[in-house]
C-alpha cells in the first residue's frame, strides 16, 4: 500500500530511542522528511521548554516551509505509589519532584508542540497530530499515579483538538501502546517480562515496530476519515485486563 508519505515533512519527538526511533525510521522508509526532537543527539530540542519549542518550529519551518506530521512521542515514567503505608505507618510516597517531572514531559510538552506546530499547519491547508498515548491511560496501573493521569490527559487532547482542529483539515488521533520491547523494557527482570507477554491475550510484547506501524498508518491517506481515535495497539491487553 502507497502510504502517500513521500516528501511529507514529519516532527518527531523523543525520536533518539525505541518506539521514537521506530518511528522516525519508519516514515524515513517512506521518503518523508523527518526531524527528530529529543534532548539527547546533534539536533537537541527540550521539549518542556516553550522557547525551545518555538525556536525548533521555526527552524523546521525555514528549512522546508511547512510541518505535515507531527509525532507527539516523548515521554518518561518516575513510578512510585501515591502513599505507601506499612506496619501502621507511611514507608514513602510519590514526590513531588517525580510527579512534576512526569507531567512537564508528558503532558505539558505535548501541549507545547502542538500548540506551536498548529499555526503552520492551518496556513497549509491541514496536517496531522499524532499523540502518544498508553493502556494505562485507559485503565489506570498501579504505582503510576502520574504516568497514568498524563496518559489520560493525552487522550483528552485528542478528543479536544479534533473537535478544534478538523475544520483545518488537521486530523488528531492517539496511539494507547500495551507492553512493547524497547530497550528500556528489555533491562527489566526477566520474571516481569515474562509476567507482561502472559497478561497479552497474543502472549508476547509488542515491538516498537508495532507502534510505528500505527503511526504511519494514521499519518496516511488510508486513515483519511480517522480523527479523534485512540487506537490501542497492545495484543489485546486492555480485552485481557
Amino acid at each position: 500500500m502507497d502510504l502517500n508519505l513521500k516528501d511529507k515533512v514529519v516532527i518527531v519527538t523523543g525520536g533518539a530511542a525505541g518506539i521514537g526511533r521506530a518511528t522516525a525510521e519508519r516514515f524515513e522508509s517512506e521518503g518523508a522528511r523527518v526531524v527528530v526532537w529529543d534532548v539527547t543527539g546533534d539536533n537537541r530540542v527540550d521539549v518542556t521548554n516553550r522557547e525551545a519549542v518555538e525556536a525548533a518550529t521555526n527552524d523546521v519551518i525555514a528549512k522546508y516551509g511547512r510541518v505535515d506530521v507531527l509525532v507527539n512521542n516523548a515521554g518518561i515514567t518516575r513510578d512510585a505509589q501515591l502513599v505507601k503505608y506499612k506496619d501502621g505507618q507511611v514507608v514513602s510516597t510519590m514526590d513531588d519532584a517525580a510527579f512534576d517531572a512526569v507531567i512537564n514531559v508528558n503532558l505539558r510538552a505535548v501541549f507545547l508542540c502542538t500548540r506551536a506546530v498548529v499555526p503552520h499547519m492551518i496556513k497549509n491547508g491541514g496536517g496531522v497530530i499524532l499523540n502518544a498515548s498508553s493502556i494505562v491511560g485507559l485503565y489506570g496501573n498501579f504505582g503510576q499515579t502520574n504516568y497514568a493521569a498524563t496518559k489520560a490527559g493525552v487522550i483528552s487532547f485528542t478528543q479536544t483538538w479534533a473537535r478544534e482542529l478538523g475544520k483545518y483539515n488537521i486530523r488528531v488521533n492517539a496511539v494507547a501502546p500495551g507492553f512493547i520491547a524497547t530497550d528500556m523494557s528489555k533491562a527489566m527482570p526477566a520474571k516481569v517480562l515474562e509476567t507482561m507477554a502472559q497478561h497479552t491475550p497474543l502472549g508476547r510484547m509488542g515491538d516498537p515496530i508495532d507502534i510505528a506501524n500505527a503511526y504511519a498508518w494514521l499519518a496516511s491517506d488510508a486513515a483519511k476519515f480517522v480523527h479523534g481515535a485512540v487506537l490501542s495497539v497492545d495484543g489485546g491487553l486492555v480485552m485481557g485486563t
